[in-house]
């Protein structure tokens, strides 16, 4: 038996009834959806503080090791890549919001990856899902959506601050807002079409038009592994234990197993992949991979890795096996040079992106039941204070209490006493918070 016979055994392709050519276009078609996390990542990092050369070499090569690792190792057709939300909570709420210096919210994610590890080993993952009600999941999905989108339009100018009216309506001449105008025009014209590489495009429009204009200039930085230099083992783990971020390195964990839940649920969905009773096998082996992918990255230099619904693209296209993740994370390791250019990148080019995405994820509000006030309260409450307050921590604690609260008033049950607890967590946190 040759090796490629093997390997074909190996990723099961005759009972999957796929074969190479199908795999690779699969594997380069999930690239091209998601390939927009190479701008957009820096972009909001950067807001952080991170040099933007490094986070797009540490983006780059931990989608290509996270994506190849879930391929050989869990043999799904799913790539990973820093998650959406996750870096906007890493850079607005965890670094700009409470002060934490980078390194230091690194090493939160760093814990984090390895909570979720443990987690994973002991079973406790299980209990865990079981006791958030499955409103709190999309309601957080869909006000991570808003947030990122808000960040968007802030980032171009498009919404600014009001003494009266807290938001209004920015400049339409500036700038970098009619960068982001023509870059949505583009990008949703073109993902109207069903273009594939609708979000990369209307990027890459958007700062040829800022190049051509003189809106933005390019000058060239290191590239690869000399820029990765300036984040890669920088993280501070001993910083993240002494400060005690036990709120910070729940909401990563929190929002990561979510990410992973939806996005296992619509690719396994799509691919056909789950079990008769819906369960997905091998799942400690994709949780494995998540976990150690977040390590990985953290100590890279970026925020949390998780799977990316984009895979659907892939398995759309034939992607059935390991082989597309292989495939997507290979071709994002040959991005690796783009570090060099990434500094060219105006934010106004990256706000379609975040719009679009987060546009997206709203279409998780259709999950929850809003006829019934239990399960609507707390996840009306969720998506609104997310971007209010500008905290994905603080959107999640009001939906854990009045889910609690509701609950207990509708009548306790002995299984919610899980949440019980979670909502008790958080109401201590509001306390801490009023006393500071």
């Amino acid at each position: 038996m040759t090796v490629p016979d093997q390997l074909a055994q190996y990723f099961n392709f005759k009972q999957l009834g796929t074969n190479w050519r199908t795999e690779v276009l699969a594997g380069a078609t999930t690239f091209v959806t998601m390939a927009y996390i190479i701008f957009v990542n820096p972009s909001i990092l950067a807001e952080a503080g991170l040099p933007v050369a490094a986070v797009t070499a540490a983006t780059c090569l931990c989608a290509a090791v996270s994506s190849i690792l879930m391929g050989l190792y869990a043999r799904y057709p799913l790539a990973l890549a820093p998650g959406m939300g996750l870096n906007a909570y890493f850079a607005f709420s965890v670094v700009k919001g409470m002060g934490v210096p980078w390194q230091t919210a690194l090493g939160a994610v760093f814990l984090s990856g390895a909570a979720f590890l443990l987690l994973t080993a002991i079973g406790l993952r299980q209990m865990i899902v079981r006791a958030i009600p499955r409103e709190i999941f999309a309601a957080v999905a869909a006000g991570i959506g808003l947030f990122i989108s808000f960040v968007g339009l802030k980032n171009a100018g498009l919404i600014v601050s009001s003494p009266a009216t807290l938001v209004a309506l920015g400049s339409l001449k500036a700038p970098q807002a009619l960068l982001a105008l023509f870059g949505l025009v583009v990008t949703l014209a073109l993902y109207a079409r069903r273009v594939p590489a609708a979000i990369l495009i209307g990027i890459l429009s958007a700062t040829a038009l800022g190049l051509a204009t003189g809106i933005t200039h390019w000058n060239p930085s290191s590239a690869g592994p000399s820029a990765l230099a300036e984040t890669a083992f920088h993280l501070d783990i001993p910083a993240a234990l002494r400060l005690g971020g036990l709120e910070i390195i729940f909401v990563f964990l929190f929002v990561d197993l979510f990410d992973n839940l939806g996005t296992l649920l619509a690719v396994t969905k799509e691919a056909g992949l789950a079990g008769p009773d819906g369960e997905i096998p091998r799942l400690t082996r994709i949780f494995v991979t998540d976990s150690l992918s977040t390590m990985f990255g953290s100590l890279m230099g970026t925020s949390t890795v998780t799977g990316y619904v984009e895979s659907a693209a892939g398995v759309a296209a034939g992607g059935r096996s390991g082989v597309m993740a292989i495939v997507t994370g290979l071709l994002f390791l040959a991005a690796m040079p783009l570090s060099a250019v990434a500094g060219l990148i105006p934010s106004g080019a990256t706000t379609p992106a975040l719009v679009l995405v987060g546009a997206l994820m709203m279409a998780h509000v259709v999950e929850i039941h809003w006829k019934d006030p239990v399960a609507a309260i707390p996840a009306f409450l969720t998506i609104i204070t997310i971007p209010l307050t500008f905290s994905i921590a603080t959107g999640i604690s009001f939906g854990f209490v009045a889910s609690a609260v509701l609950r207990i008033v509708r009548g306790p049950k002995r299984e919610d006493w899980l949440l019980y607890v979670l909502a008790l967590l958080c109401v201590l946190r509001f306390a801490y918070l009023a006393g500071g």
